[in-house]
């Protein structure tokens, strides 16, 4: 997660994927338990339809909108476009 730039994001999958072919709900399972926002950026993952996590551990959904927005993300009703936003390695 540390590799996603700053203005994009990368689905769960995506870091499974990357991470050796781990379950997508691994990852989310790992992130919730973040103890390190500044240094591990979790906000920056979202679902496969670019859906913000409802139990971010930071604050819920508004937070995680909150932290993308800061990154010039647009966020509508809680959607990236991963068109637009998500970041290929």
């Amino acid at each position: 997660m540390k590799k996603i730039p700053k203005g994009y994001v990368a689905t769960y999958g995506q870091i499974a994927k990357l991470a050796g072919g781990l379950n997508p709900r691994f990852i989310g399972y790992v992130l919730h338990r973040n103890t390190d926002p500044d240094g591990i950026p979790c906000h920056r993952v979202v679902n496969a339809q670019g859906k913000l996590a409802s139990g971010f551990v930071f604050g819920g959904a508004m937070e995680h909108k909150k932290r993308l927005e800061q990154e010039d993300i647009d966020v509508d009703n809680y959607f990236v476009d991963l068109k637009k936003y998500q970041w290929i390695p």
